[in-house]
C-alpha cells in the first residue's frame, strides 16, 4: 500500500496572521510552509485524541519533586509500579542538592495514561509537572 497521498488545499487567512506564522517558522528553520502546517495538524490531531481519550497515545511525563520529603520516592515509585503496563522506561537526574527532575515516557491507552499521570498528581512534593502528549498519527 503506498504512503499517504499529498493533498493541495488553501486556506484564507489575515495576512498579519500569515506574516508572523512565517516569521515563525522559517526562524524554526522548517524546510516550508507545507511542513510547517502539517506538524501543526498532527499536534492538534494528538491534543484532540488526548482530550478524548481515544486511542493509543505516546507521552512525555516530566516532574521535578523534592526528594527529601518522607514518603515521596516509595510513593513515586509505587505509583510508577501500578501503571508499568503503560511505562516504557524513565530517566532520573539529579538537579541540585535538593530538586531531582525525572522523565517518565509512556506508551497505551490514554485513558491509562490520565490515571497514570493523576496519580503522580496526588503524590506530596512534586514541584512541577508536565505532559507531553503524541499521539500515533
Amino acid at each position: 500500500m503506498p504512503a499517504d497521498r499529498l493533498v493541495r488545499f488553501s486556506i484564507t487567512v489575515p495576512e498579519d496572521l500569515l506574516n508572523e506564522f512565517e516569521a515563525k517558522y522559517y526562524t524554526e528553520n522548517r524546510a516550508n510552509r507545507s511542513n510547517a502546517v502539517r506538524s501543526l495538524m498532527r499536534k492538534y490531531i494528538s491534543a484532540e485524541r488526548w482530550r478524548c481519550t481515544d486511542g493509543q497515545i505516546c507521552a512525555t511525563i516530566t516532574i521535578i519533586y523534592d526528594h527529601h520529603l518522607p514518603e515521596l520516592t516509595r510513593n513515586l515509585t509505587s505509583a510508577q509500579h501500578d501503571s508499568g503496563d503503560v511505562i516504557i522506561c524513565s530517566t532520573h537526574v539529579h538537579l541540585n542538592h535538593n530538586s531531582c527532575l525525572e522523565c517518565i515516557i509512556t506508551k497505551g491507552n490514554a485513558e491509562d495514561i490520565k490515571k497514570f499521570i493523576d496519580s503522580l498528581e496526588n503524590i506530596r512534593g512534586i514541584k512541577s509537572l508536565n505532559v507531553n502528549v503524541t499521539a500515533d498519527i
